[in-house]
């Protein structure tokens, strides 16, 4: 079967689960690292090279100040705990998002779990934190600016590779594969620029209920797909004459 390189998800719908259970919307969220942990088994054993999943995004800040502070310490303890387990099984960890805007400490656990891990290559776990796409494609375009003003890259060089390459993502694959649970149908300003001929696929599941019976669906889903990358491929050597 063919299998995706890169496989990115939306885990949607931590609070939704937990008021459908009378729990309060930590509940949810705490419910919600055991699909995460699902996710990168399936990944590492299937030989998926890349697992990129959407933590915090940049509009999460606008969320209440009590819960953007219990994410931000379960964050923490989430990845205290799993660390040593992470870096035994060879996965690499690696962030991205605007770090300015986080806390100290949040800050320094991923610069810890980055260099702890960085020499592992089974699986490489991408956690956007505190990301958004647009602010992934403003910050490219100022680093250009910023090389053309200084003399360093000229106007007329820069084309889709090179911007692309200064992207969050500018040194791995693009996504083949985007999941997004909880039903809802968008991608929400996630990885504009590297979504834009990756295979979608939504499920109506509320991630902390995301098994991987349904992941195997959504890779089944993907392995029958035909990829055409914006061409005509002809169903027959008919076609072709």
């Amino acid at each position: 079967m063919r299998v995706p390189r890169h496989v990115a998800i939306i885990m949607d719908g931590n609070g939704r689960w937990a008021r459908a259970r009378a729990l309060p919307r930590p509940a949810g969220h705490r419910a919600g690292i055991k699909p995460v942990r699902m996710c990168i088994e399936q990944c590492a054993t299937r030989g998926v090279e890349v697992l990129t999943v959407f933590a915090f995004s940049s509009e999460n800040w606008k969320r209440p100040v009590a819960e953007v502070g219990l994410l931000m310490q379960l964050f923490l303890e989430s990845l205290d705990r799993e660390l040593e387990e992470l870096a035994g099984r060879g996965i690499r960890v690696r962030f991205i998002g605007a770090r300015e805007q986080l806390p100290a400490a949040v800050v320094a656990s991923m610069e810890l779990a980055e260099s702890r891990t960085c020499d592992n290559d089974k699986l490489t776990l991408v956690v956007a934190f505190g990301y958004g796409g647009r602010w992934d494609i403003v910050s490219a375009a100022r680093r250009l600016a910023i090389a053309c003003r200084d003399g360093a890259l000229a106007p007329e060089e820069i084309d889709e590779a090179r911007l692309g390459a200064e992207l969050a993502l500018g040194d791995l694959p693009d996504p083949d594969l985007f999941i997004r649970t909880g039903g809802e149908q968008r991608i929400s300003n996630f990885l504009l620029w590297n979504l834009a001929y990756t295979e979608l696929w939504f499920t109506d599941t509320l991630w902390p209920s995301f098994d991987a019976a349904e992941f195997q669906q959504a890779l089944d889903s993907y392995a029958e797909r035909e990829r055409r990358f914006g061409h005509t491929v002809p169903s027959s050597s008919a076609d072709a004459c």
